[in-house]
């Protein structure tokens, strides 16, 4: 599987943003709506979920899907996280891969039952950047410090975030890792979701 990867790994589609202002700390950006084709997996480690969630997003992309299509890899992998109630609870974990250009208007139905296509409204995001490796605790880590770095926590929905990486994992050195927290805002443009939902979670599901 990973040899396919390397091969898809240079030049990957992104989902567009306007970069609105930035500090040393973090950056704000504003994401255009899109569709992701996603799945959710509880589990008590963001490692094991994100592996899992991968795996099943691969053969969606490798062609297990109505159409039999095959569909290419993007960047970055995204996981949106909702923490379980305490160390020993199983928390929700979104990962989502950006659908391509090309299927964006109209992407191939999944097979698997468990993946479905996410229509993420346009939203902002407070965004930290790191490399290397990261690990569960790196993770957690790092929201706790852009939640720091950012100050008042009004300004987003500190109760969930989104991590996201651009790298395969046989990438020894120059990984790109982030930190996503959505900020509070009124809909926007291109919203599908109502304004309280816009504010927990930028994420609704179509068959």
């Amino acid at each position: 599987m990973f040899g396919a990867i390397k091969l898809l790994v240079k030049g990957l589609q992104k989902p567009a943003f306007d970069s609105l202002s930035s500090t040393d700390k973090y950056e704000e950006r504003r994401y255009a709506p899109a569709k992701w084709v996603a799945t959710t997996v509880k589990s008590i480690s963001h490692k094991d979920a994100t592996s899992e969630g991968f795996r099943r997003l691969f053969k969606y992309i490798s062609g297990d899907n109505e159409k039999n299509t095959k569909v290419e890899m993007t960047a970055p992998v995204t996981t949106w996280v909702e923490p379980g109630a305490g160390p020993n609870c199983e928390s929700s974990f979104t990962v989502a891969f950006y659908i391509p250009s090309e299927h964006q208007a109209d992407p191939p139905k999944p097979s698997n039952q468990q993946v479905f296509i996410e229509e993420r409204p346009q939203f902002t995001a407070y965004v930290s950047q790191f490399g290397g490796f990261a690990s569960d605790e790196i993770w957690v880590q790092k929201a706790v410090e852009l939640g720091d770095a950012i100050g008042d926590h009004s300004l987003f929905n500190d109760a969930q975030y989104y991590t996201a990486g651009y790298d395969p994992p046989f990438k020894p050195f120059g990984r790109t890792n982030e930190v996503w927290f959505v900020k509070n805002e009124p809909c926007l443009k291109g919203s599908s979701v109502d304004e309280k939902a816009a504010v927990q979670t930028p994420v609704s599901q179509t068959s």
